[in-house]
């Protein structure tokens, strides 16, 4: 599957965010979107999810070059579009198990036994390195940051998208979580040839990831371009620069 998002703003509350960006990513490949707070970065990942709140005033959103700007958000998941959040929400009583099943069977169709379903997410849990506690849970409820961001993955894991857009999957973690989080992207993505747009502020995840493209966002739209060369630039001179 082909992400393209072509010269796209975007606003909310009729102030515009995000002024104009255009990248493509293809199967398999890591783009990775850097940039301060502000910079438009989250808008941008959940207006490709198709939050409804955020109104596309131009350009277009397109997956194998049909443009998905009208679609639901559960039809674009349908696509193939996962959207990790950068703050998981906690959903008391229900439970992990449940949703991730009912997700699973939303998005294609039909449901696994629920023996099979566990063998498979017990399976993803130990490749991870999670903690299998965790599974028998409400969703995200009493969690960490660092088991809340690993949980977003064993689901990216479980569900299988073709283009993954993770908001922030380093923030609030320490660095063995950060190591973790990183190994398991780097599995999922190289198991399934799975396109990744990952946002950051920080360079610290991708030592632990080989990224192709590397896109500097400030204020709204994208003002610097380059492979991983461009990390130890921005570390060394800071986004004004």
């Amino acid at each position: 599957m082909e992400l393209e998002i072509k010269d796209l703003h975007i606003s909310a509350e009729e102030k515009e965010i995000v002024k104009g960006v255009s990248l493509k990513i293809r199967k398999g490949e890591l783009h990775v979107v850097m940039g301060p707070n502000g910079s438009g970065k989250t808008t941008l990942a959940k207006a490709i999810m198709g939050q409804p709140d955020l109104k596309a005033t131009g350009g277009d959103i397109l997956v194998d070059g049909k443009s998905i700007l009208g679609m639901k958000v559960d039809e674009r998941a349908k696509l193939g579009i996962f959207l990790q959040f950068q703050n998981p929400v906690e959903v008391e009583g229900l439970g992990f198990m449940s949703f991730l099943n009912a997700a699973k069977g939303s998005i294609y169709g039909d449901r696994l036994s629920f023996k099979d379903f566990m063998a498979e997410v017990k399976n993803s849990v130990s490749s991870l390195s999670i903690k299998e506690d965790l599974i028998g849970r409400s969703l995200n409820f009493g969690f960490s940051g660092g088991e809340k961001k690993k949980i977003e993955i064993l689901q990216m894991a479980i569900l299988k998208p073709k283009v993954a857009i993770l908001d922030e999957p380093d923030s609030g973690l320490d660095i063995d979580a950060v190591r973790v989080v990183a190994e398991g992207i780097n599995q999922l993505r190289s198991k399934n040839e799975m396109g990744i747009l990952l946002i950051t502020h920080y360079s610290r995840i991708l030592n632990y990831m080989e990224p192709q493209f590397i896109h500097v966002m400030k204020d709204g739209v994208i003002i610097k371009e380059g492979g991983k060369e461009l990390i130890t630039e921005v570390e060394e001179k800071g986004y004004n620069a």
